[in-house]
């Protein structure tokens, strides 16, 4: 009898363990629940870069204020004949749908960043929900488009925005070259911050009406070529299936 219960529990034991297994290999956010169960931590985190050998980089605007300099980026942009995203906020899109649309005619990507541009890690699951749904439905009303990137303002995130965007079908992205064009800098100082931190697969963050964007996307873009990169939107850039995300935010293919 001893010898029954002994094998009726690792019977238990071995079902146990074939289950996690099971569990850990369903794909959780591009990747496998082991990679999260096994990591570090559970702590979600966007697509800050890519991991690739191809000398490429992407290229992005968030655009939440003015819109005068938008024509002129999309000027240089197609100078250059690159193709970049840009982020918008629901309250400029009310405000400049002509852009929107000039942004769209000119083969840009768009993506979402949000409706009012609310700091997401301090919202519930809710109102992450409505600042996104809103966003994308006005982008999608003007362009008729699918959206399916998003960008968190002040690059604030926690688990549940990542879910919340998960969820409707956005890929959360972030950067890892940030120009800090928005503080004033000068086209040269732009382009240094860019080059001095540039990587194979740099997801490039700029704004649309930084005071001297129009300059800094020229020479950026300028440089970004003698150096025998191509220069690209954030969703051709990033994996769209079978990759994981490790702890430092980059997207590695599987």
């Amino acid at each position: 009898m001893p010898f029954c219960v002994i094998k009726s529990r690792t019977i238990k034991i071995v079902l146990g363990m074939a289950i996690v297994v099971v569990l850990l290999a369903i794909s959780f956010n591009g990747g496998a629940c082991a990679d999260v169960f096994f990591g570090q931590s559970t702590r979600l985190v966007p697509i800050y870069n890519v991991q690739t050998d191809e000398k490429k980089v992407a290229i992005s605007y968030d655009a939440a204020w003015g819109a005068d300099k938008t024509e002129d980026i999309l000027a240089v942009l197609k100078e250059y004949d690159v193709k970049a995203t840009f982020f918008l906020v629901g309250f400029w899109i009310d405000k400049f749908p002509e852009k929107v649309k000039a942004i769209q005619d000119a083969g840009m990507e768009i993506g979402t960043h949000t409706d009012t541009h609310p700091d997401l890690a301090k919202k519930n699951a809710d109102t992450v929900k409505s600042e996104l749904e809103t966003s994308m439905k006005k982008i999608t009303d003007i362009t008729g488009q699918e959206v399916n990137l998003f960008r968190a303002p002040f690059g604030s995130y926690n688990n549940t925005v990542i879910s919340v965007a998960d969820n409707l079908g956005l890929k959360t992205i972030q950067w890892n070259i940030d120009s800090l064009d928005w503080k004033g800098l000068s086209a040269a100082d732009v382009n240094s911050r860019v080059m001095n931190n540039l990587s194979e697969g740099s997801i490039i963050l700029m704004h649309n009406n930084a005071d001297n964007v129009v300059q800094s996307t020229k020479l950026v873009l300028e440089n970004l070529k003698n150096r025998g990169y191509k220069v690209t939107s954030v969703g051709e850039l990033i994996y769209h299936d079978n990759y994981v995300i490790d702890s430092t935010g980059k997207q590695i293919k599987k």
